[in-house]
């Protein structure tokens, strides 16, 4: 298990809205969507921030009276342009479905700690460690039968070296560009310091307005209603999450992998000599050529008979692919997932990258037809369990959702990781923390299977060189 006592709490308190407003001073609530209830019982998504400081910045005097004060009152402004976030999940007894309510002095749970294990450069750096490690860097989200909270907080200071910002977050309210834009708005409103009227950039306000979400079929309540048939009363209206995802064992490992502009270049022109692209339409964008090489050295480090079911999953955000569009901050969770079947044997062969890379093609094009296409068939392959032995492998993240981009002006993002993935198995997936254009995918593993992965990854992108020799 992980040290409970690798950081020292300091502070447990609540923080609210921006008090001096009329916006935080009224009832604001907002109904779940079909998009929502989709993740209505997942745990939570949990991701870690590590921000380098100079030595005298990061010492507990300096950090506590000069540092922490403004990340309070910083956090304060931007929770006043994100209400929702500091309410809750509640379940009227005389509505169908749950709603997002925030009313006056609602608030976010910030816990402030202290590291005593000297550990920040492994912990931010891209080197195997424990999994465990992170999970004392998290706050807990506090949840009932009647009520869940939505954000908690936790800051921690590493004297001497920098802090991190750990973030759990109710995934049936908030997506990937939501926690994104928020961490952004919180960045940017620390940077203005104490202005009167801290202001947003338009591309970091959200949308609230739902009216454009059109839902004839009522498949919110035909999500709902699977979600509470999965628990042991069906007819309890419970906010408690879903069990069903695993636990973290004690021996699970994480590691992070680059790919540099020039390995998607080589895998892409890779494709393109195996390949005839005019048989067939490749998406062979960074992402997919990431993911589907990620993919591939996966099935490959796990082992296992070739027969083993596989089921690779797109995830994309439905706010541009609905008709009309939404804005592009549009608040709320708006991902679905499409899921492709096939055999561990099609990823394990030479050809292996070239199949994943024509599955999450096929998988793209199909996204042409419409996100709602067949979205009927689809709704239960969320909570549906897994068949016993099968490999389920999907992304946690995006390159787009330029995560690095959130930046305090108090020192360097080091890295940021998403420690949920210890549960889902997904792989997490950022663009380059270095700025130069190249993507960085992390994983949790078993130990020999993440020596086995290290292996065929490195090697494999050590090999494309000789892989771009024309067949003759």
């Amino acid at each position: 298990m992980e040290n409970p006592n690798s950081a020292k709490i300091l502070e447990e308190t609540r923080v609210t809205p921006f008090f001096d407003s009329p916006e935080s001073s009224k009832e604001f609530s907002l109904s779940l969507t079909f998009f929502d209830i989709n993740w209505f019982k997942f745990p939570p998504v949990d991701l870690v921030y590590f921000y380098q400081l100079t030595e005298s910045t990061s010492t507990p005097s300096y950090f506590n009276s000069e540092i922490l004060p403004r990340l309070k009152q910083s956090l304060s402004f931007s929770l006043l342009h994100y209400l929702p976030l500091a309410g809750n999940l509640r379940w009227p007894s005389d509505s169908p479905k749950p709603i997002i309510l925030y009313t006056p002095n609602d608030s976010v749970s910030l816990t402030v700690a202290e590291s005593i294990a000297e550990n920040f450069n492994t912990l931010s750096g891209y080197d195997m460690f424990k999994a465990n490690e992170l999970h004392p860097l998290l706050p807990k989200l506090i949840m009932s039968d009647d009520f869940a909270a939505i954000l908690s907080l936790q800051i921690t200071l590493f004297p001497g070296q920098g802090f991190s910002i750990g973030i759990t977050i109710h995934k049936a309210v908030v997506d990937g560009k939501v926690a994104t834009m928020f961490m952004k708005s919180w960045a940017h409103l620390f940077k203005q310091g104490n202005e009167a009227s801290p202001s947003l950039s338009p591309d970091l306000i959200p949308y609230f307005d739902r009216s454009a979400i059109n839902d004839p079929n009522r498949l919110d309540l035909l999500l709902l209603n699977g979600w509470l048939a999965s628990d042991s009363d069906p007819s309890k209206r419970s906010l408690k999450i879903w069990q069903g995802i695993r636990t973290v064992p004690d021996h699970m490992v994480r590691a992070t992998f680059h790919f540099a502009r020039e390995d998607i270049k080589k895998l892409k022109e890779k494709v393109l000599l195996n390949v005839d692209a005019d048989a067939k339409k490749l998406h062979l964008s960074t992402f997919v050529l990431a993911y589907a090489y990620t993919a591939t050295c996966l099935v490959k480090a796990k082992g296992g008979e070739n027969d083993i079911p596989v089921i690779i999953v797109l995830t994309t955000d439905c706010r541009t692919r609905l008709d009309p569009p939404l804005p592009t901050t549009y608040f709320g969770n708006c991902i679905l997932g499409f899921p492709s079947y096939a055999k561990a044997s099609n990823f394990m062969d030479e050809k292996g990258f070239l199949f994943a890379v024509g599955l999450l093609s096929d998988l793209a094009e199909g996204l042409k037809k419409g996100i709602l296409h067949g979205l009927e068939e689809r709704v239960r392959f969320v909570s549906a369990p897994l068949l016993p032995g099968s490999l389920k492998i999907t992304v946690a993240g995006s390159p787009q959702l330029k995560f690095y981009e959130s930046d305090f002006g108090l020192g360097r993002l080091k890295k940021v990781e998403i420690v949920s993935i210890d549960r889902s198995g997904a792989i997490s997936m950022f663009e380059s923390c270095d700025g130069k254009g190249g993507v960085e995918v992390g994983l949790t593993l078993e130990k020999h299977q993440m020596e086995n992965f290290t292996f065929l990854f490195s090697e494999g992108l050590k090999g494309l060189t000789t892989c771009m020799v024309p067949k003759l």
